[in-house]
């Protein structure tokens, strides 16, 4: 069987189980099992696999018809056009996640953001693709989860950032030390009534998945702590899942009700991130006099 003849035969079976992006995911499973880039791939396409080498790519394919990702099988993901080490200690960084570092880089531009803290950094695509991109920016990246900071770690390494991102182990907020210029989150969001027990979900970590009852019980818990970190002129960017703008946004006029709020789309026309800049908080408002409102 040549490289083609395998590409296609798979691409068939992955599309047939109803796997989006069949011919990219047999791309992926084939070039890991083989260990060649995408040019060497098409470059070879005549080529015949050897026996084992044809084993090991339909143990690959066998593995994704179970479910399981193909960043879980390859080790990679691709983010903000990085590539980043995951395993299942770690959530997959998906693609609608960019926006937020999109987002935080437009605030840049006409924001000064010294210091920077990620909160749920997961295997730290979000943290290190804003080093990269502002070197002069310390960045906090904080995770419940010491099984996901040490991928993490791994990617700090890898990028060239581990003296710029500082990875802290802790509930939200709490393991940051100092007020920062952004915060930054992409919080569990899936309802509980949506992680079925053998959705693909089921090989991540639930821990990053599941947003409550409602979806958004960790990022109203993150909210309610905002207040303590983040300074005059600082900003907060969340992302949500779909149908939930209505709900965070109230949320967050509650809690700052001069506040200024902002939802950003995503290319498929979901609300995704919401931006908050806090004029003032409910607690700074109780407090001041007649004449400072």
């Amino acid at each position: 069987m040549t490289l083609k003849q395998a590409l296609g035969c798979a691409r068939g079976i992955l599309a047939g189980n109803n796997i989006e992006d069949a011919l990219l995911e047999c791309e992926l499973l084939l070039r890991h099992a083989l260990k060649i880039s995408r040019t060497r791939l098409y470059l070879d396409l005549d080529h015949e696999l050897s026996p084992k080498q044809e084993e090991a790519f339909w143990r690959l394919v066998e593995r994704r018809l179970n479910d399981e990702p193909t960043a879980y099988i390859t080790g990679h993901r691709e983010f903000y056009g990085l590539d980043f080490y995951v395993d299942p200690r770690a959530l997959i960084p998906r693609p609608e996640s960019e926006l937020l570092v999109e987002t935080a880089l437009g605030l840049a531009q006409n924001h000064p953001l010294f210091t920077i803290a990620e909160i749920g950094t997961g295997c730290g695509a979000i943290a290190i693709s804003l080093a990269l991109s502002l070197p002069e920016t310390k960045i906090y990246a904080t995770d419940i989860s010491a099984a996901a900071l040490e991928v993490a770690l791994v990617n700090c390494q890898k990028h060239g950032v581990i003296d710029r991102v500082h990875l802290l182990q802790g509930d939200m907020l709490d393991p940051v030390p100092e007020p920062v210029d952004l915060i930054i989150a992409n919080l569990p969001y899936v309802k509980q009534s949506e992680l079925a027990p053998m959705s693909p979900a089921r090989f991540e970590p639930l821990l990053a998945l599941d947003g409550g009852s409602n979806g958004t019980e960790r990022i109203r818990q993150l909210c309610r702590q905002v207040d303590s970190k983040l300074p005059p002129g600082g900003f907060l960017l969340l992302e949500i899942g779909q149908g939930q703008r209505r709900a965070v946004t109230a949320f967050l006029h509650t809690i700052f009700p001069h506040g200024e709020i902002e939802v950003v789309p995503d290319l498929s026309g979901i609300d995704r991130v919401i931006s908050l800049s806090p004029i003032a908080s409910k607690h700074e408002l109780a407090n001041a006099q007649p004449s400072q409102l």
